[in-house]
């Protein structure tokens, strides 16, 4: 199954010890299965090629018959024909007999590799796994090393993943020692005990010469592949972008055809306004959907017949395993049928007791999807209604987003560039060859650009998950003590040592990986067990409870610093978002100008300000050197609002704030495909570039962080530049809004922008707790006290 190295000890093949269980039934006058062994020993008494060790295999090929009856030992005759397993020479990976169904599964499939761990970590685990045999055989220490073994093979015939979990038993491996056997202290024992992967210190200690293994050891494999395909379908569906693009929907689509174990499997998903059939007419593929393949709904005079309609009449999954025999004859159905489906499932996803759209299953083979698939799905049905509302959360924020800027667009400041485009395109229309919409492109704006941005976001995210899983597997772990104090059993100190280990690894750190292994082993080993624990006694009944209690109903995992994070971040970012859209009406009437912002941990904006974006034109400099004033003074207000909000917030995050000056004008272009602006012209590219990269920059030579709670950092590259600005930092020191503290830094060199320099000044608290509204007479107040630089100098 994997590349041959050679092992760590001299192992030998030899079937003694299976004789040794033979001869043991034998001797037992009581056992049942005496007579049996009595034929066994007989048998193979009479074959003596396959007695002491056997280092050509071929030997076994050749007495298949007097091996199968030996081997019912170790694989009972009546399980054979279901059974994955196989015998291999201890520490070999090739296997010298196996069952009719590991030979055949394996022969028609390609190992893709080992879900947890690459190939020096299998081979350092049989290694360490002989070791602790060792301590077990020769020094009477019960010792155990085990590691969870998840196989991955695809299937060449139909190109679908399987995962089987591998099982390794040594019980028919004999352990022999060579000269003196190497003694051990308690120390040495507990820290062999303490370090179970440290293989030099093991090979001090128990030197590898000493020892070699007999006999055979056992390998099964299990075919877990229902459950790792819906673990890794909690798993994307719990993604923030699950839905967000067609690679993501691949994604989805192979985990359901392993699930279903149908490789022409299509997943389609459709978006619902309201929570009625009548909305499939305005209804909207999520990326695909079998029914809207075209976009929208076909035809279909007597659509209240189709087993759409009968699905929203129950709100239960509707199964047609045949379309051509179904009760449901439209055009929708029709229509799948032209598309090449026969076998299709329908299940409403519906989120806070609305139905928000249709998954909708579908496979070319009649017979396929079926009632069994209908079962399988349902654990996760109620993850695609949240990935679903997911999604349409975000698209609502980039539909509001687009809206808003093709509105701002259209605000008096720009309406008249649209209008006249317009126009332009309806007077070409009389010649059909040269009509087209011209490029719209406004040159010579000022732009502005500002951050307030949650500091150590990703940070904190890992640490609610981390706390998360930490109460989620303390909560399991009561449950597994709970029960194990009213009926002991060693599976249960077994599964609440695993517990305890996945703890140890949670409180030193979270890696990429815990979140699905703690989880998935949460959901598959301990969960599935507290249908039958709840009977053991009260006591336990009340953990159980207590742990269902505590996880969230929809995502079905414990989620209350992570809700926290995301609230908290949330508010953040509505509390930055009212408070520029506030100070934004003021501005606005000072001078117009184009305005947007981005959500995501922080609130990002762009503003642009020229003569090129008025109509009746008017621009001066003066607005300019107002709007960079007015956008100093928002950053305050905003860092007084966020000061305000944080001792409210459940998870008291910090915030810094950023302005990128840009001294010189540049061209923007309205893009048709994805409608915004955008800067235009390769140097003005540079500014771009900044922007996406300014918030990581670091103070040359001490590798700190610009930005700094409290603190607004504002980036230069232009000597002239900070001139302006300090004037500004003077006036506001004055007017109380900053500290006397300034900080002029040099920026470490970034990725296609070097020479940036900064200004980093500190934010004043408010003269009095609701002291938080910008005052516009002070702006006046500061412009008329400066002295205003001509577009000459």
């Amino acid at each position: 199954m994997i590349d041959e190295i050679p092992p760590f000890f001299e192992t030998h093949f030899n079937l003694q010890p299976l004789v040794d269980y033979w001869q043991a039934a034998a001797d037992d006058p009581s056992s049942p299965l005496a007579p049996m062994a009595e034929q066994v020993l007989q048998r193979y008494a009479a074959t003596p090629g396959l007695h002491g060790r056997l280092d050509d295999l071929q030997v076994l090929r050749d007495h298949r018959d007097v091996l199968d009856l030996m081997m019912t030992a170790v694989f009972p005759h009546g399980l054979r024909k279901h059974t994955y397993g196989a015998i291999y020479v201890p520490l070999r990976m090739t296997p010298a007999y196996a069952t009719p169904p590991f030979e055949r599964f394996f022969e028609s499939s390609t190992l893709v590799g080992h879900t947890h761990f690459d190939a020096e970590m299998v081979e350092r685990a049989k290694t360490m796994r002989v070791y602790h045999n060792i301590l077990r055989a020769i020094y009477g220490i019960e010792a155990d090393f085990a590691l969870p073994m998840l196989f991955t093979t695809r299937d060449s015939r139909t190109g679908l993943d399987n995962y089987h979990r591998i099982s390794i038993d040594a019980s028919f491996c004999t352990v022999l020692t060579h000269g003196d056997t190497p003694t051990l202290s308690d120390d040495d024992v507990q820290r062999l005990l303490a370090e179970p992967l440290n293989l030099p210190l093991w090979e001090h200690h128990l030197p590898p010469d000493r020892f070699s293994l007999e006999g055979f050891t056992v390998l099964t494999a299990t075919d877990v592949t229902d459950q790792q395909a819906l673990s890794m379908l909690r798993h994307d569906l719990l993604q923030q972008d699950a839905m967000a693009s067609s690679d993501h929907l691949d994604q989805l689509q192979s985990r359901l055809r392993t699930l279903l174990r149908c490789p022409e499997l299509r997943l389609g998903l459709i978006s619902l306004r309201r929570n009625e059939f009548d909305a499939m007419q305005q209804a909207r593929p999520i990326g695909r959907s079998l029914l809207l393949d075209e976009g929208c709904a076909p035809d279909c005079p007597h659509s209240e017949a189709s087993s759409y309609a009968h699905l929203f009449e129950t709100m239960q999954p509707v199964v047609l395993s045949d379309l051509e025999q179904s009760p449901h004859d439209t055009g929708y159905e029709a229509h799948l049928k032209d598309l090449g489906f026969r076998s299709l499932l329908l299940a409403p996803l519906v989120y806070e007791d609305r139905a928000i759209g249709v998954l909708e299953v579908a496979s070319p083979k009649a017979g396929v999807i079926n009632e069994l698939s209908a079962l399988k799905l349902q654990e996760v049905i109620a993850l695609f209604a949240t990935a679903l509302q997911r999604t349409l959360d975000e698209q609502e924020d980039r539909l509001q987003a687009v809206i808003k800027r093709q509105y701002t667009a259209l605000h008096p400041v720009v309406e008249w560039r649209f209008r006249e485009a317009a126009a332009n395109y309806l007077d070409q229309q009389t010649d059909a060859n040269r009509a087209q919409l011209e490029q719209i492109v406004f040159r010579d704006v000022y732009p502005l650009y500002g951050l307030t941005d949650v500091r150590g976001s990703s940070d904190h995210r890992n640490e609610a998950i981390r706390e998360d899983l930490l109460e989620q597997l303390g909560l399991a772990l009561a449950v597994i003590i709970e029960a194990s104090i009213h009926r002991p059993l060693p599976i249960l100190d077994e599964i609440g040592y695993r517990v305890e280990r996945f703890v140890e690894e949670l409180q030193t750190e979270l890696n990429s990986e815990h979140e699905i292994t703690v989880l998935d082993f949460l959901h598959r080993d301990v969960e599935p067990l507290f249908d039958h624990l709840a009977a053991v006694s009260p006591g336990v009944r009340r953990r159980i409870a207590t742990y269902r209690e505590a996880l969230d109903p929809d995502l079905g995992i414990l989620y209350r610093r992570r809700r926290d994070f995301d609230q908290s971040v949330q508010r953040i970012n509505d509390t930055v978002g009212a408070y520029l859209d506030e100070q934004q009406e003021t501005a606005q009437a000072m001078f117009p100008h184009y305005f947007e912002k981005y959500k995501t941990d922080g609130v990002d904006y762009n503003i642009y300000i020229g003569e090129a974006l008025v109509e009746q034109g008017g621009f001066d400099v003066l607005y300019l050197q107002n709007l960079r004033l007015w956008q100093l003074m928002v950053h305050c207000g905003i860092s007084w609002e966020l000061d305000r909000l944080r001792p409210t917030l459940a998870v008291p995050l910090e915030t810094a704030h950023l302005i990128l000056v840009q001294h010189l004008p540049l061209s923007i272009r309205f893009r048709l495909e994805e409608k915004k602006f955008d800067v235009d012209g390769a140097y003005d590219i540079r500014y771009e570039i900044v922007k996406k990269r300014i918030d990581k920059a670091v103070v040359r030579g001490t590798g700190e962080r610009l930005t700094q709670p409290g603190k607004i950092a504002i980036v230069y590259s232009q000597s002239r530049e900070v001139q302006e600005y300090r004037r500004y930092v003077e006036y506001l020191q004055a007017a109380g809004y900053l500290t006397d503290a300034v900080e002029e830094l040099e920026l470490q060199d970034l990725q296609g922008a070097n020479g940036l320099k900064a200004l980093r000044v500190t934010v004043a608290p408010p003269e009095t707790d609701d002291d938080t509204t910008l005052a516009p007479t002070r702006v006046l107040d500061a412009i008329e006290a400066l002295p205003i630089a001509s577009e000459s100098e």
